[in-house]
Parts: C-alpha cells; sequence; structure tokens
C-alpha cells in the first residue's frame, strides 16, 4: 500500500499583514524524505506553523492537500488525526499531564472510539521506544517537557513521533542545540520510521544532520520560496560553501523574507 501524499501549491502566508511566504510549491510523498535549507528569515519555520495550522499565520493563497484532502479546511487536531505530525523547535511545557497520560491520549485520540490502545500493549510501546531513544523511563512519568533539558525535549519528539506514527512529519530543527551524541539518536529513531507509508520533511541549518538521516529531495528556501531542489549533493555543497552562489547564480542581493515585505 502507498503512503500518503503532501500536496503545497502556491502557498502564499501572510503574520500581521506581513508576507512571508510568496509562492511554495512542495510534494511529498510517503517514502520520500525531503530536506528544507535556508539562511535564517527565509521562511522554513513559517511553512511548518503554516501545514499545521498556527493561528498566527494566515494563508492568503495557494492550497495543501494531504491525499487530496483540502488540509486548510482542517482545524488543528484535525490535521492531526489525519496523519500530520509536527516535531517543534521549542516544544511546549505543560504542568499536570505526564509524558505517558499525554501519549496514551495522543495515539487513542487517532483510533476510533472502542479501538482504544490496550494499556499493557501502549507500556510494551513505550517502554521499548524509551530504550531505543536511550531515554530514561522515569521521564513517562514526569509533566511533559517540564524541567527537561533541550535534548530531552527534542527526543521526547520523536518519541512521539515513533509512537503515532504518522503518515507525513514535519521536523522543524529537530537538531538544534542538540551534540553529536544526542543527535545520533534522535536520527536513529526518525530513521527507524522509513518505510513506504511515512514521509518527512526535515527543516534544517546545517548538513551534520544530513549525515545521519539521507534526504531523497533537498531544497533551498530564500524570499518565501523555494529557489533550487536538488539532491543530497546539494546539502554537502552548500555545507562546503554556504548559500553566495545560490544568490549569485538566481541574482539574489538578499535571501531574507523582508526585502520583498
Amino acid at each position: 500500500m502507498a503512503g500518503s501524499t503532501l500536496e503545497i501549491k502556491n502557498l502564499h502566508v501572510s503574520i500581521e499583514d506581513k508576507e512571508i511566504l510568496k509562492g511554495v510549491n512542495l510534494t511529498i510523498k510517503g517514502g520520500e524524505f525531503h530536506a528544507v535549507m535556508g539562511p535564517n528569515g527565509t521562511g522554513k519555520s513559517t511553512l511548518a506553523s503554516a501545514i499545521m495550522g498556527h493561528p498566527k499565520y494566515e494563508v492568503t493563497e495557494g492550497s495543501i492537500l494531504l491525499d487530496g484532502e483540502d488540509v486548510l479546511e482542517m482545524e488543528v487536531d484535525e490535521r492531526a488525526r489525519a496523519g500530520l505530525f509536527l516535531a517543534m523547535q521549542y516544544p511546549s511545557e505543560i504542568s499536570g499531564v505526564t509524558t505517558s497520560d499525554f501519549l496514551r491520549s495522543s495515539i487513542n485520540a487517532r483510533r476510533a472510539e472502542g479501538d482504544e490502545i490496550p494499556l499493557m500493549k501502549f507500556i510494551k510501546e513505550m517502554d521499548e521506544a524509551l530504550d531505543y531513544l536511550e531515554i530514561d523511563k522515569n521521564m513517562a512519568q514526569r509533566y511533559l517537557n517540564e524541567g527537561f533539558s533541550g535534548g530531552e525535549k527534542k527526543r521526547n519528539e520523536i518519541l512521539q513521533l515513533m509512537l503515532l506514527k504518522p503518515e507525513i512529519a514535519i521536523l522543524d530543527e529537530i537538531d538544534s542545540g542538540l551534540d553529536i551524541d544526542a543527535l545520533k539518536v534522535v536520527s536513529k529513531g526518525i530513521n527507524k520510521l522509513r518505510d513506504e507509508n511515512f514521509g518527512c520533511l526535515i527543516i534544517t541549518h546545517y548538513q551534520r544532520l544530513l549525515n545521519y538521516i539521507t534526504p531523497d529531495v533537498v531544497h533551498v528556501m530564500m524570499q518565501g520560496r523555494v529557489v533550487k531542489s536538488g539532491g543530497p549533493e546539494l546539502a554537502q555543497r552548500l555545507e562546503a560553501e554556504g548559500y553566495d552562489w545560490i544568490k549569485e547564480e538566481l541574482g539574489i542581493e538578499d535571501e531574507t523574507v523582508e526585502q520583498n515585505a
């Protein structure tokens, strides 16, 4: 069975009447890993927030389709139930809700009423994922992200990803703030999910993450749009040479969205 397809067509997004995305086009299919790279201020995180329906971001033009269904007509929780997942750059702390309770509730929210995951099956799957990600099992009983280090928060995002098993995941700078050991563990968790039913959009500044997670396609964003796409070798060239050669090639003086705002 083929996986889901996320289609982003001519997407324009504004925040407080300032246009950030200016015609983004991307198609991600099950089994594909796409990386989006680019300097700061080019619209990468705005793309992630718009896909998941952050209320601060207004879609003014274009469409987002998941298997032909209009994502923009869905509430945030409906997008998650449909199979979209966002690993956030700055995960929220939620006091009073343990990590395990949050995980089980999230899994059950995607299942039909009366088909909730059995408690013992959930505990088994959670414990296996905790071991795989080298996470202390005590973390499951701590309040969600409360008092977690940056590395713990990022591992917890991947723990959610492994247990929820979405169709399409957006990983917004999941590598930021991680030391090399934590980066290897997080990458291992993401790679474990790689199959024809799972598509992934990885937003990152750095080639180092892509040393452990090989993308099928690399996109470069500047001025609120995708300006260049290629294979893994594109990320390697960006690491070696930076972005100036792309700006020169395309006649771009200021890569950020402000110039054309």
